[in-house]
């Protein structure tokens, strides 16, 4: 059988075969049965015993709602498993077997004290059982956007995929895929607000490549921005931190701190040994009022902190 026919045998009644409905939809549900690989045969239901099988170290999810699960127990304790899982044999463990979909229903049955449940035994290499574990969630949109990236990389990294042909396995654009992919390059604090579903993949993109990612990560849950408003403040951020990394003799220190006593706001003065540039910071239009209202007026004004910058320390 040629690759591509073994992978469209793959796909075949995916979303009704791993699609874990709700328990009210589970009860009626129409069970597919897959087919197996080399010769397209379906595939025979056998029962497992529950300590025989044990999720794939292949299976890109980590994270279960424990809501959902208790919901899927209670069903699967009153009539029992009604969708078969796929697993494979073990490769490492004679005798055992490797879950490659149903994890959830396995994890289910071991809450309701089921000993054993429906299985389609296949025989899939590691590049199909990663293949299809991420084509089951991703049909079910079960994976974190983290997730979903560490799968990617995986079948790249390990399995020599490229993003084209893993944009095609999956049913995704290759720019969905390379975007999906940058998410691993923030710190492990920012993918964990996104694995527990705090921060979007449109509110983190912004803050790629940017230092202190995660403080700014913490202002936009706190805040509750929309991505665009994150990507508007990861700018302003990273401006910020690039001016205060320029040392600056005494006088120029001296004169920002008679203008910010003078206007009330963040002052910085930069210079490029011709000419620079005087920036005030403001984060609304009404502190522009104030601030015109202020230089006009030539007073002398109590200090007030710049709302971002003390929201920046506070989440520091």
């Amino acid at each position: 059988m040629t690759p591509d026919l073994k992978r469209k045998n793959l796909g075949r009644g995916l979303s009704a075969l791993f699609g874990d409905q709700e328990p009210e939809a589970a009860a009626t549900a129409p069970v597919a049965v897959p087919a197996d690989t080399q010769t397209g045969a379906p595939l025979p239901v056998t029962k497992l015993p529950l300590d025989l099988l044990a999720p794939s170290t292949l299976q890109p999810r980590r994270h279960f709602d424990e809501t959902a699960l208790d919901e899927l127990s209670a069903s699967i304790a009153e009539k029992g498993v009604l969708q078969p899982l796929l697993v494979r044999p073990d490769p490492n463990k004679p005798g055992h077997y490797e879950i490659i979909a149903g994890e959830r229903r396995w994890r289910a049955s071991q809450r309701a004290q089921v000993h054993e449940v429906p299985v389609h035994v296949t025989h899939l290499n590691d590049t199909e059982v990663l293949e299809v574990a991420l084509i089951e969630n991703l049909q079910r949109q079960d994976l974190t956007a983290v997730e979903e990236a560490r799968g990617y990389k995986r079948l790249v990294e390990e399995f020599g995929l490229t993003q084209e042909r893993v944009a095609d396995v999956v049913g995704k654009s290759r720019a969905h895929v390379a975007n999906t992919m940058r998410l691993l390059g923030l710190p492990r604090a920012v993918q964990d607000l996104i694995d527990a579903g705090q921060l979007t993949p449109g509110q983190a993109r912004p803050l790629i490549g940017l230092s202190d990612a995660d403080t700014v990560a913490k202002l936009i849950v706190k805040r509750g921005l929309s991505a665009r408003q994150a990507e508007r403040l990861a700018k302003g951020y990273g401006r910020k931190r690039r001016l205060t990394v320029v040392p600056k003799d005494t006088d120029t220190a001296a004169l920002e701190q008679s203008l910010e006593q003078a206007t009330g706001y963040k002052v910085n003065i930069s210079f490029d040994g011709k000419g620079g540039a005087v920036t005030v910071n403001y984060s609304s239009l009404e502190q522009l009022d104030d601030i015109v209202r202020r230089l006009s007026s030539g007073g002398r004004v109590k200090s007030r902190a710049d709302d971002d910058t003390d929201d920046m320390q506070e989440a520091s």
